[in-house]
């Protein structure tokens, strides 16, 4: 059987692992350097029987995939920077009525307009804090387009999983540059689909009733069921409610359910990392320059090995303890002013032992400029 091999951009994998992964909707608005995601769904989605819709903005677009997820469609939008930020209260708002969605950011220079055609790995923290309130995210990054695909595919799947919002943290980088892509044979990757409740029409539905298992069958909005949506918190009928115990509880029902899965929601790969004496910790594209740096130190003897991270959020703290465990020091590669680098110094045993590799000037993060700090490093003898 011939494979299906493309030489496409980041943008377009993301687009082929959605469309892979079963998406019915689309709502954005043009945003460099997004825009390829929108443009090409504009023509693949009206092919596949979907919906592709342009809206008058981001905050629109937010909810407009919201909508379309209630009624029981699989949904995706893509922004950057400034766009994210407007897309935040209502994604708050998806966390809050566990409604499924997908939202691909891929990362430019900022804060406000910053520098719209460059890169930069800078949302970090926004995709985890972005919207008020405690509550918990899923958020996955990728280096290269194959994992783009899978990572889009996994997203999809997280969603309709934990009834939640997920982000797809790419960059400018990835975005933007061309390689190979072989699109998988349907069946290969496993595709999670909506949880609908056996109930009946007539039959009393509760909403926000979790099954054994956590998960929360759903309802197609407008269907057979009539029930309550809110932002606010809410009983299990979805009706709001100020009760001390209810809020409590569906709290830590909504924190629970994303925190508790750790383990399932981590995406890494490892490279070089046995025995690694200095280990890099990376994701995006900076991951490809720490990859390209360890291989050729690992052929000049050196123990350097990388860690590339695929799931930022919930982070992967047990993970990246249990890999750095026994490096003399560790060098987080990403391009802003340490987002990943607090995490890992909060999840190892001697943070002293963390170092920062970056660059914020919105240009790649080059293999030279992390021997140059790995070289500091090692002449202080850590």
């Amino acid at each position: 059987m011939s494979k299906n091999i493309r030489f496409v951009q980041g943008n377009e994998a993301c687009v082929e692992g959605a469309i892979y992964a079963g998406i019915d909707f689309f709502a954005g608005y043009p945003i460099t350097p997004s825009t390829e995601i929108a443009e090409l769904l504009s023509a693949r989605l009206p092919e596949k029987g979907g919906k592709f819709i342009q809206m008058e903005d981001e905050i629109a677009s937010m909810c407009a995939i919201i909508g379309a997820s209630l009624t029981g469609k699989k949904v995706m939008t893509a922004t950057s920077g400034p766009g994210f930020s407007l897309k935040q209260e209502a994604i708050g708002y998806a966390c809050m009525a566990e409604i499924p969605c997908v939202i691909a950011n891929v990362q430019r220079g900022g804060p406000s307009t910053g520098n719209p055609t460059h890169v930069s790995q800078g949302d970090i923290n926004q995709a985890r804090w972005g919207t008020h309130g405690d509550h918990a995210i899923i958020a996955l990054t990728a280096s290269n387009h194959q994992d783009v695909f899978t990572m889009t595919v996994d997203a999809f799947n997280m969603a309709e999983t934990y009834r939640t919002p997920v982000v797809l943290l790419f960059d400018e980088a990835v975005g933007h540059m061309r390689e190979k892509l072989i699109i998988p044979e349907q069946g290969e990757l496993e595709i999670v689909d909506r949880l609908r409740t056996s109930l009946g029409k007539g039959v009393d539905y509760h909403p926000y009733l979790p099954r054994e298992d956590g998960r929360l069958p759903m309802s197609d909005f407008g269907g057979e069921h009539r029930y309550n949506v809110t932002g606010l918190f809410h009983d299990m009928w979805g009706f709001p409610s100020n009760n001390p115990s209810v809020v409590n509880e569906l709290l830590k029902h909504l924190v629970d359910k994303i925190e508790n899965n750790v383990h399932a929601i981590t995406r890494y790969k490892e490279h070089f990392m046995e025995g690694a004496e200095y280990v890099l910790i990376s994701y995006g594209s900076s991951a490809r320059s720490a990859i390209h740096l360890a291989k050729s130190r690992r052929a000049k003897g050196e123990k350097i090995g990388v860690l590339e991270l695929q799931s930022i959020w919930p982070f992967p703290t047990e993970l990246v303890r249990e890999k750095c465990e026994h490096a003399k020091a560790i060098l987080v590669v990403e391009m802003n002013m340490g987002q990943v680098t607090a995490q890992v110094k909060a999840s190892v045993r001697k943070p002293n032992r963390v170092f920062l590799a970056n660059r914020i000037d919105g240009h790649l993060i080059t293999p030279s400029d992390i021997k140059k700090l790995l070289r500091v490093i090692q002449g202080r003898g850590v």
